[in-house]
């Protein structure tokens, strides 16, 4: 404890401040509010795209596009839909499930001693869908990180 902490007394506890809740669908979810060092290296781990998923992604999206047509255009390294690349559209489905998979990871687990921090993109796909993924990504958002609205209770 650095003497900050000590003088606001030694009860003060500063896990139970970082820690905050929402209620969705009858259940109480906690979430732990990221220092702001671990929010900074949470986002610089969102600026990349692992790689080998995106190449794995990639190649189960473009495997039925082996011809060039009106619509498709067939590249060495490639695939365009309508002006669209397969290859990003697989780096888009990567970077959502890195930001998924982080930002549950800020759920505090009611099971004392899980470590949150295994917690995969394919165990969050198995327990929710992904409708629901993205409503649980909002509310975790809004609860580390109200906005005006929310504080000023309008």
């Amino acid at each position: 404890m650095n003497g900050f902490s000590q003088a606001l007394g030694t009860k003060f506890n500063k896990d139970a401040l970082r820690t905050r809740s929402f209620e969705f669908n009858g259940h109480t979810f906690k979430v732990r509010v990221p220092l702001t060092a671990e929010s900074d290296a949470m986002f610089e781990r969102l600026k990349t795209a692992d790689d080998a998923a995106v190449e794995k992604f990639y190649k189960e999206l473009s495997k039925d596009f082996t011809e060039s047509s009106d619509t498709v255009q067939v590249t060495d390294n490639d695939v365009i839909i309508d002006g669209r690349s397969l290859r990003e559209a697989a780096k888009s489905k990567v970077l959502i499930q890195a930001r998924v998979t982080e930002m549950i990871r800020l759920l505090v687990p009611e099971e004392e001693g899980f470590d949150m921090s295994t917690v995969t993109y394919d165990m969050v796909d198995e327990l929710f869908p992904f409708a629901i993924q993205m409503q649980l990504m909002e509310l975790i958002g809004e609860t580390v990180s109200p906005n005006y609205n929310t504080t000023k209770g309008k």
